[in-house]
């Protein structure tokens, strides 16, 4: 069974990519034009077989187009380059929302008392579930490869995270001497994180990344592909281990010029 899975993916990813397609992937996805040429034929491969495979369904009226399942497909796969891959495996479908959509939310406090609340969502991801984002924000992600945010990035690292049986920080990591090493970096600036923001100090990475170890990890890979040289100025055992987990060095794809600066960012 498996075998015939991979050699299926393989045939796709060796068919010829759609001219199309192609003219989408080069208009809305700015960080397509800083990979080399081996990555972005790689690149071109996996879109070709995540869209073969998942799912794409419009909400709020929203119509499911070739724009919207290129631009997601590339964004999600630059997380796939250079390693083995099963294709998010838990992810079955994409749902799009025109833009930010908003969730009735309750949440039961202290003393019995029931607080309902209605959040402003860019993006889910659900484990053994589909991965929900909006569009507007996902088109203003892929024009922006500098400014550390990316709702594909962040939710689609849920999903990787989610491999492992919990979505808890620690994706799966096949040596085990380096799972060790990872759960020892990621605790302690996560912990270093949480420490800065309760003294009031400057620091780097989004509070965000605060609220649980898998949003830390999510946080994180956002900065690591859109914000590299500065992740690896402030945190450069953190840069180390998601260059050695995601098999890539995005520093070395920055345009001349783009060392970081001497501001800390809040």
């Amino acid at each position: 069974m498996f075998g015939f899975k991979r050699r299926k993916r393989r045939r796709i990813r060796e068919a010829p990519f759609p001219a199309d397609w192609l003219a989408i992937l080069k208009r809305r996805v700015a960080y397509y034009h800083r990979l080399t040429p081996g990555d972005q034929a790689e690149l071109r491969g996996h879109i070709q077989v995540f869209l073969a495979e998942k799912e794409f369904g419009g909400c709020a009226g929203l119509e499911i187009t070739d724009d919207i399942r290129v631009t997601v497909a590339a964004m999600a796969c630059i997380l796939l380059l250079h390693r083995e891959t099963n294709y998010f495996p838990l992810m079955h479908s994409v749902l799009v929302y025109p833009r930010h959509y908003f969730v009735p939310t309750v949440q039961e406090l202290e003393g019995g008392i029931v607080a309902e609340e209605t959040l402003d969502y860019e993006g889910e991801s659900w484990r053994r579930g589909p991965v929900v984002l909006s569009w507007a924000d996902v088109l203003k992600d892929a024009a922006d490869p500098d400014d550390g945010y990316n709702v594909v990035l962040h939710e689609f690292a849920h999903q990787l995270d989610s491999e492992s049986g919990a979505e808890d920080g620690a994706p799966p990591i096949p040596d085990r001497s380096m799972a060790s090493d990872w759960a020892r970096v990621l605790g302690e600036a996560y912990r270093e994180l949480i420490d800065d923001i309760e003294e009031g100090r400057p620091h780097f990475i989004d509070a965000y990344g605060t609220t649980s170890p898998a949003e830390f990890f999510a946080v994180v890979t956002e900065l690591f592909f859109e914000a590299p040289a500065e992740l690896k100025h402030y945190h450069p055992e953190l840069y180390d281990r998601f260059k050695h987990y995601y098999r890539q060095d995005p520093v070395t794809r920055l345009p001349a010029g783009g060392a970081p600066g001497d501001e800390m960012s809040e």
